[in-house]
């Protein structure tokens, strides 16, 4: 019998964790928690809407570069997505129509890179 793995937390470097914290709620996550853990370690959990594993912000959470993280999504409707980015004042790609999917790209202040893919064989993302 195999176990069962699900991702739960990926780590996204960043140099100003307010203004990140402050974007990725502007785009629809939720602040789960956000802690001073001890003076070199901030912990901030954020979960987009509808998903099962969260991003963690923060000082002391990776040895990671800013800008560096490259983070792929699924989301039910593409089009919908990039409103809601173009919505928040994020700017974001034109929707790129690929035979495995429909994606929009964008990046948070930082840079790190975000893909959303829209799949046709699953409607609800």
């Amino acid at each position: 019998m195999t176990s069962t793995w699900k991702i739960e937390l990926i780590p996204v470097p960043v140099t100003d964790v307010d203004r990140a914290k402050e974007f990725y709620q502007r785009i629809g996550f939720n602040a789960d928690m956000d802690r001073q853990v001890h003076e070199n370690l901030r912990f901030v959990q954020l979960t987009p809407h509808g998903s099962a594993c969260s991003i963690a912000i923060g000082d002391g959470i990776t040895e990671k570069v800013p800008g560096t993280q490259e983070i792929q999504v699924v989301v039910a409707d593409a089009r919908a997505a990039r409103r809601q980015l173009m919505d928040a004042g994020v700017e974001a790609s034109d929707i790129d129509r690929q035979p495995w999917g429909n994606f929009v790209y964008f990046r948070d202040p930082d840079g790190n890179k975000w893909s959303l893919q829209a799949l046709d064989y699953r409607p609800n993302g």
